[in-house]
C-alpha cells in the first residue's frame, strides 16, 4: 500500500513558492494516483484471510474453553467455542488449552472437578451448553476462577441460528472484562475500503464492514473512484466518508441499516476528512470552498457550516476529543505536519501537541482523551506512535513500514492500522503497548483506510445465572 495520508514533502513537485492550495490540489492528485500506480490483485469471495497473530504477551493467563454441549435439536454453527478461543488468543492476553488435552467436559457447573483444571495447570475455566427455545435457541455459559475454585460469572444467552456469532464474541467480551478488568471489544465492527484490481479497467473499491474477526464480511458500498476517510457516528448507526464519484472528492452520510447514503458537502474545491462529535450532531470536515483548505463544522440537523479556522497552511484531518471540547487537527502552518488543538466552540488555537520528529499526522484520541496516537515519520519511515497529553510521555508502537491511518478499539487496549507486508496493502493490529500484534491480510486486494467501530447496541441479549 502506498501512503494516501497528509504529506506536504511526500508531495512531487514541492518547492518553494508553491501556494498551499496548489500543494493541497497535488496531495489529491496524489491520492488518486496511488490507486492506478498499484498492480491487480487476485479476485476472491472473501476479503480477509485468517488472522495472523505475530507477538503476544511473555506470561499469557492460561484459561480451558471447554466444547460446548449443544442440543441436536439445535441448528448450529460454526463450533461457538472455537470463535471465542480465536477472540481470546488474538487479544495476545491469553493461552488457550487444547480440547485434546482435557480431562474432563463439564457442561454445567455441578460437573465441574477443580483438581483436573489446576493439574493442567489452568487458572480459568469456560463451560457451556446450548438449548433450544421456542423462540430459537439459548446459551448456558459459566466462568469458573479455577485457582480459588469459584464461579465468577454465568449468562443466560438468548438468540438464533443467525447470532451465533453474536452470542460467542459477547462470551469473548464477558471472559475478556472478567479477567483483565476492560470491557471486551470482540462485539465491535471494522470497517475498511478493500481496493481491487487496481490499475486496470476493472479496478474498484469496496467500503465494507466486518466482525472484529474479520468474519461477516458486508459491502456498504462499491465504485470505480476512490473511497477515503470513513469513519464511524458514536452510536454506530452511520458513516461519514469521502467518495470521488462526481469526479472530485465529496462527503457523504451513509445509513448502515438501510445502506442509503447522502451527499452533503460537494462544495467547489476541496471536501474532505469527516469527523463525528461526540454527540453525533456535528461533522468536522475540511473544505477549500473559500480558497484555502480549512476545518468547518456542520450542524447535522440543520446542515448549517461554522468555519473554525483561518490560515494560509493546511489544515486537515480534525478529530474530537471525547468530551468534545478540543479538536485535534494537522497543520503545517509550522512549516512541517504536526498535530494542534483548538477550541470547536470558539475555533481559538490552543497550541501544538505534536513535537517529536518532524512529521505527525492523522491523531487518533484514546477514549480516556488523555492519550493520543497519530502517524509519525522516524528515519524516512512511517510508524504508529503512542503520546500522552499530560506528561512527557512518547513511544513508537509499530515496527512495520509505511504504516497509516490508526484508528483506536472503543476499549482503548488496542489500535488497527494499514501497512504493507511483503508488498501487499493489509491491515494489522496492535496493543497500546506495543507488545501485542497482529495482521489481518487479503488476498482478494489491497485493504486501508481502517475505522474501529464504537462500541454496538448489543444483537443478542444476556441475563445473569445464579
Amino acid at each position: 500500500m502506498n501512503t494516501t495520508h497528509f504529506s506536504l514533502e511526500g508531495i512531487p513537485g514541492r518547492r518553494s513558492g508553491v501556494t498551499p492550495l496548489a500543494l493541497f490540489a497535488q496531495f489529491l492528485i496524489c491520492v488518486c494516483a496511488v490507486a492506478a500506480a498499484c498492480g491487480p490483485s487476485v479476485a476472491r469471495a472473501e476479503s480477509l484471510d485468517t488472522v495472523v497473530i505475530d507477538a503476544g504477551y511473555d506470561k499469557q493467563t492460561k484459561i480451558a474453553v471447554v466444547p460446548f454441549r449443544v442440543d441436536p435439536r439445535v441448528p448450529a454453527g460454526a463450533p461457538m467455542e472455537g470463535i471465542i478461543e480465536f477472540d481470546l488468543q488474538r487479544s495476545g492476553q491469553f493461552e488457550v488449552l487444547p480440547a485434546a488435552n482435557m480431562l474432563s467436559l463439564p457442561s454445567r457447573p455441578s460437573e465441574v472437578i477443580f483438581r483436573d483444571w489446576k493439574i493442567l495447570g489452568m487458572e480459568y475455566l469456560l463451560i457451556g451448553r446450548v438449548a433450544p427455545t421456542s423462540s430459537g435457541q439459548a446459551l448456558y455459559v459459566y466462568l469458573f476462577d479455577v485457582v480459588n475454585e469459584r464461579q465468577l460469572a454465568g449468562r443466560r444467552i438468548e438468540g438464533s441460528r443467525e447470532t451465533w456469532r453474536d452470542s460467542a464474541h459477547l462470551v469473548a467480551d464477558l471472559v475478556y472484562e472478567q479477567v483483565t478488568g476492560i470491557p471486551g471489544a470482540f462485539s465491535t465492527k471494522l470497517m475498511y475500503v478493500l481496493a481491487r484490481n487496481l490499475g486496470t479497467r476493472s479496478t474498484s473499491f469496496r467500503l465494507e464492514i466486518a466482525d472484529s474477526d474479520g468474519e461477516r464480511l458486508r459491502t456498504l458500498y462499491e465504485s470505480s473512484e476512490p473511497i477515503l476517510s470513513a469513519t464511524w457516528s458514536p452510536d454506530g448507526a452511520q458513516i461519514a466518508y469521502v467518495s470521488f464519484d462526481l469526479g472530485r472528492p465529496a462527503v457523504y452520510l451513509h445509513d448502515i441499516a438501510s445502506n442509503q447514503r447522502e451527499l452533503i458537502a460537494d462544495f467547489p474545491g476541496n471536501n474532505s476528512a469527516p469527523a463525528f462529535s461526540p454527540d453525533g450532531r456535528q461533522l468536522a470536515l475540511v473544505l477549500s470552498k473559500d480558497g484555502n483548505p480549512e476545518i468547518y463544522v456542520m450542524d447535522l440537523a440543520t446542515r448549517a457550516l461554522r468555519r473554525l479556522t483561518t490560515n494560509r497552511a493546511i489544515d486537515t484531518e480534525p478529530v474530537f476529543s471525547p468530551d468534545g471540547r478540543t479538536l485535534a487537527f494537522t497543520s503545517d502552518r509550522g512549516g512541517r505536519p504536526q498535530v494542534y488543538a483548538l477550541d470547536p466552540a470558539t475555533g481559538a488555537v490552543n497550541g501544538r501537541l505534536t513535537y517529536e520528529g518532524d512529521y505527525n499526522a492523522r491523531a487518533q484520541y484514546l477514549p480516556t482523551g488523555k492519550q493520543m496516537v497519530f502517524v509519525h515519520r522516524r528515519r524516512g519511515v512511517f510508524h504508529i506512535a503512542w503520546q500522552s497529553l499530560e506528561r512527557e510521555d512518547f513511544r513508537i508502537l509499530t515496527q512495520t513500514r509505511l504504516d497509516e491511518s490508526p484508528s483506536v478499539a472503543p476499549n482503548g487496549a488496542m489500535l488497527i492500522y494499514a501497512t504493507q507486508y511483503q508488498g501487499q496493502g493489509i491491515l494489522a493490529v496492535v496493543s497500546l503497548d506495543g507488545r501485542v500484534k497482529y495482521r489481518l491480510p487479503s488476498s482478494n486486494g489491497e485493504v486501508r483506510e481502517p475505522a474501529w467501530s464504537p462500541f454496538l447496541p448489543a444483537v443478542v441479549t444476556a441475563q445473569p445465572l445464579p
